[in-house]
């Protein structure tokens, strides 16, 4: 099983969310139907960025550090998001 860390740009505010899963296409419906507490107010998303892990502690690893960035995440990750 595959688990994912993802970025979601909230298209009402223009901010980032940044989480983990093992199933990316029911998660991302879960944001955009106000299921998750957390975003429910910034509908709609939509996903910038995602990547692949093996383990769930790798994703869970990774997710953390990446909330950990204050701020400028395209220019501390050296990636660009399409929106």
């Amino acid at each position: 099983m595959l688990f994912f860390v993802y970025i979601l740009k909230s298209t009402k505010d223009n901010k980032f969310y940044i989480g983990q899963t093992n199933n990316l296409e029911k998660r991302l419906l879960r944001h955009n139907s106000g299921k998750v507490t957390a975003t429910k107010n910034r509908r709609p998303f939509i996903l910038v960025y995602k990547e692949e892990y093996k383990s769930r502690a790798e994703a869970m690893q990774r997710e953390k550090y990446l909330k950990s960035l204050k701020g400028g995440l395209e220019r501390k990750l050296n990636i660009h998001f399409e929106i």
